[in-house]
C-alpha cells in the first residue's frame, strides 16, 4: 500500500517543524471556543452548569486526540520534485496523492497569514487549468517556499513550451 503514495525512486521533502506548534495552536483555539461559546450559552440560558461541565469535557477530550495526532499529520506532509512533475502526499486516516505536470501549472502562489507568519511559515499553491486541483504544500519555511516558487515557474514554463 505505501507504493501507492510514493514516487519510485524519489525522496520526500517535509514540511518544518514550525508546522506542529501552529497546528497545535490551531486546533487549541478552534476546540476551545467550540466548546466554551455553546456550554456558556447553555449554562447563562438554562442554568444547568453541568451540562456546560459536560460540553467542556467532550471539548477538551476532542482537543486531546487532535493534539496526539498533530506529529502524525505533520510526518505525512510531503512532496518530491520529479523530471516532468510534483508529486504532494499528506493524510493519516484519508492518504492523498497528487501528482502535478509542470507542463500543466498555470499559476504558482505563496501565501502566508498573519499566525502562519508568526511561526514562520508559508503555503505553495499551484493553479492548473483542473478546477479540482487543491495542490497545495503547506507549512514551508518562507525562504524554502520562495525557491520552491521559482523552481517550480522555471520548471512550468520549460515544460510549457514544449507544447
Amino acid at each position: 500500500m505505501e507504493t501507492l503514495f510514493a514516487p519510485p525512486d524519489q525522496e520526500w521533502h517535509p514540511i518544518s517543524p514550525s508546522y506542529k506548534a501552529y497546528d497545535r495552536l490551531g486546533h487549541a483555539v478552534w476546540w476551545i471556543l467550540l466548546s466554551t461559546v455553546p456550554a456558556v450559552i447553555v449554562g447563562l440560558t438554562s442554568g444547568l452548569w453541568w451540562i456546560s461541565a459536560i460540553i467542556w469535557a467532550a471539548g477538551l477530550a476532542v482537543l486531546v486526540s487532535q493534539l496526539i495526532l498533530v506529529e502524525r499529520r505533520w510526518r505525512a506532509w510531503g512532496y518530491a520534485l520529479r523530471n516532468e512533475d510534483l508529486y504532494i502526499t499528506h493524510g493519516v486516516m484519508f492518504r492523498k496523492l497528487t501528482a502535478v505536470p509542470y507542463g500543466r501549472m498555470q499559476v504558482v502562489e505563496v501565501t502566508s497569514g498573519p499566525i502562519m507568519r508568526m511561526f514562520n511559515l508559508a503555503t505553495v499553491k499551484l493553479v492548473t487549468a483542473s478546477a479540482q486541483t487543491d495542490a497545495q504544500i503547506v507549512g514551508l519555511p518562507p525562504e524554502r517556499a520562495a525557491e520552491l516558487r521559482d523552481q517550480l515557474t522555471s520548471l512550468g514554463e520549460s515544460q510549457a513550451s514544449g507544447l
